[in-house]
Order: structure tokens, then C-alpha cells, then sequence
């Protein structure tokens, strides 16, 4: 299945692309106007591709349907995980990826983005993708299937620098598990910045600031 998406382009002719994956419960329309408080110019034009996730029951929402990217089974995130709805939006995902290469933006150029239950579906598809991409955001989330990736991550992103960011007073994904996060992708040498912030489960000023200067520096034009 195709994911349905929306877009925004910063100018014709754009020369960098950033997929950005909502969080539980959201859609596309989520992160637009975060996008729009980016000023990415020096880069040249941008294109944002925000996916919407599958409708699908959740089983910590009494099993009612919501935009989600897998099934969230129970509160210990790290115990109970739904390793086929992760695998299918991954799927799902890179073929996102793979779009944007049929479109003529180069894998080195384009970011994969989430928050949340979106930041894991970026690290999980990213750290595996099989083309080299220019960075991964993960804003309040978590890398998923953890014992997997060292065994499974891709040669092509081992180097691929990696922003994470998490509230101080985040009660729905709590800051150790974005520490424990930090912790495993600094323990596979992967390149990262890591950000806290006095918020909850959000995005906040600061940190949207921190993540402009960061996307500067991996889409910044090749040298001549």
C-alpha cells in the first residue's frame, strides 16, 4: 500500500528532500507549520514530504482505530513491540525514500524525520535503508527493535549523523528512554547530536532553532 502524503516546497526545482513522520494518533498535517519556521534558504529550495500513517486498531486505545504506524501493545515500549506493523511501515517508508530518488533528489540528500512514534519509524527505516542518506531526525521518541540493529543496520548510513531530541518532562515517551536511545546509537559509533529541552511531549523553539542549525550542515550544498 502506497502511504497517502502531502508536500511543501520552499521553490521550483528543489535540491533536497525531508520525509517527516507524524506521531500516534496525528497525520501529515501535523508538522507543516514547524516545517514552515525553518529557514533552510542557504541550502536552496526544499521539498517536504509528510506521509500520513495507516489507519489501524491500537490495542493501548482500547483497540480503536487511529492514524499509527504500529500497534502500541501495552506501556513497556521496550518489552512488547508489534514487529510486523514495524516491518510494513518500514516497508512503507523506504518506498518514500525510494520515490524521492525517482524524483532526482539523491538518497545524500534527503532527511528522514519523525516525532514520536514517527522518530522510531525514522531511526528503524533509516539506520536500515540500503542508500546512504544525508541525516535522521528522531524529535521524543525511540529506536525500536534495538537488538536488531546492530546485526541489521545498513553499511551505506553507519556514519549518517543523527539529531535526537527529548522533553525533560516527557510523561508519554520519558527522557530515559530517549537516553537509552543516545546511549545504543553512540555504542554502534553512529555520529549524533544529542538535544533535552524543558518541555513535555512536544516541540518547542529552542529545539526546532537547534534542528535548523543542524540541517544546514548535512544539506549543505557540495563544496565546487
Amino acid at each position: 500500500m502506497t502511504l497517502e502524503t502531502l508536500e511543501l516546497q520552499t521553490g521550483d526545482h528543489p535540491v533536497a528532500s525531508i520525509v517527516v513522520l507524524h506521531g500516534l494518533g496525528a497525520d501529515g498535517n501535523d508538522f507543516v507549520p514547524i516545517a514552515q519556521e525553518l529557514d533552510l534558504s542557504a541550502v536552496g529550495p526544499v521539498r517536504f514530504v509528510f506521509p500520513h500513517a495507516p489507519v489501524r486498531p491500537v490495542t493501548l486505545n482500547g483497540g480503536l482505530p487511529m492514524r499509527a504506524w504500529y500497534d502500541i501493545l501495552g506501556s513497556d515500549l521496550a518489552r512488547r513491540e508489534d514487529e510486523p506493523g514495524l516491518r510494513q511501515s518500514m516497508a512503507q517508508v523506504q518506498a518514500l525514500l525510494d520515490r524521492e530518488a525517482e524524483r532526482g533528489i539523491a538518497p545524500e540528500r534527503t532527511v528522514l524525520m519523525g516525532f514520536s512514534q514517527g522518530c522510531a519509524m525514522a531511526l528503524l527505516t533509516g539506520l536500515r535503508a540500503p542508500q546512504r542518506l544525508a541525516g535522521l531526525v528522531g524529535l521524543s521518541g525511540y529506536l525500536p527493535l534495538a537488538a536488531s540493529t546492530a546485526a541489521q543496520r545498513s553499511a551505506a548510513n553507519r556514519a549518517t549523523p543523527v539529531f535526537l531530541a527529548h522533553g525533560r518532562q516527557d510523561p508519554m515517551v520519558v527522557l530515559a528512554r530517549g537516553e537509552a536511545t543516545r546511549d545504543a546509537l553512540q555504542a554502534l559509533g553512529q555520529p549524533l547530536q544529542w538535544h533535552t529541552y524543558a518541555m513535555a511531549h512536544s516541540v518547542c523553539a529552542e529545539e526546532i532553532a537547534d534542528l535548523n542549525t543542524w540541517l544546514l550542515q548535512v544539506l549543505a550544498p557540495p563544496a565546487a
